[in-house]
């Protein structure tokens, strides 16, 4: 186990390894997306309240649910960087910034979008909405945070603090349906009880909810993949593989 967490400390390794990993994850996570998505779209049957309209759910859910993994991928990957230096770690961290950023867009649009038809509005400033906006800041965030500073760093410092403080909202925007009152629905997946959704319209959103982390971990790879690339361009095994692809 620790052999293997310290050959994650090395760019090449994690560079060759990752890729013998992404052509069969990328093939999973498009027979993922595009079986949750037919299923959920085409075949799951209408709400008997919000009829169609609630099929916004099978991409609402997933991007908000993988947002907050994103999140503390980033913090973890944040507290790795600064405990024990491992620059693979603040790579990661780097990386997970826009990708988050972009998932969490993603379940504020779509969340929006099911909003008008449900509520009679596009936005409310909802417990559980406004603590995703503050989290999509925090994102913005950390991606300026690091473009400030000229000392790379340093910026990789300040980004691993401004994530492990920003870890507080995670259980916010969890909890906040049940904290304070709101318009938003509660949970309908829990661990703990018997999900409150009907199975034909249940399974297509844990296909799509699989997909959307599938998605996400091809997306940090290939992320990782191409900082690794420009931070290293310069050592002998980039130059080697640039050569190999040319010739």
């Amino acid at each position: 186990m620790w052999q293997f967490f310290h050959k994650l400390g090395s760019p090449r390794w994690f560079y060759e390894i990752s890729g013998r990993w992404l052509p069969w994850l990328a093939l999973l996570t498009a027979a993922l997306l595009l079986t949750g998505a037919v299923w959920g779209l085409a075949y799951a049957p209408p709400d008997f309240k919000q009829g169609n309209s609630f099929r916004i759910i099978y991409f609402h859910v997933p991007a908000s649910a993988v947002s907050m993994a994103c999140y503390m991928v980033m913090a973890m990957a944040g507290a790795v960087s600064l405990i024990w230096r491992m620059k693979l770690a603040e790579v990661v961290m780097k990386c997970c910034a826009p990708i988050g950023a972009s998932i969490t867009f993603i379940a504020l649009v779509s969340g929006a979008i099911w909003g008008k038809p449900t509520w009679g509005t596009w936005w409310v400033w909802d417990a559980r909405i406004t603590s995703v906006l503050v989290l999509f800041f925090l994102y913005l965030g950390v991606l300026a945070l690091y473009e400030a500073f000229d000392n790379k760093e340093a910026a990789g410092k300040a980004c691993a603090v401004l994530s492990l403080v920003g870890c507080v909202n995670i259980p916010i925007i969890y909890w906040s349906v049940e904290w304070w009152y709101s318009l938003h629905q509660p949970a309908t997946i829990k661990f703990t009880e018997q999900s409150s959704m009907h199975p034909d319209m249940l399974q297509p959103l844990l296909v799509m909810i699989a997909g959307f982390y599938c998605f996400f971990a091809v997306a940090l790879l290939l992320y990782t993949r191409s900082e690794i690339l420009f931070r290293e361009r310069n050592t002998k095994w980039v130059r080697a593989l640039v050569e190999k692809s040319v010739g």
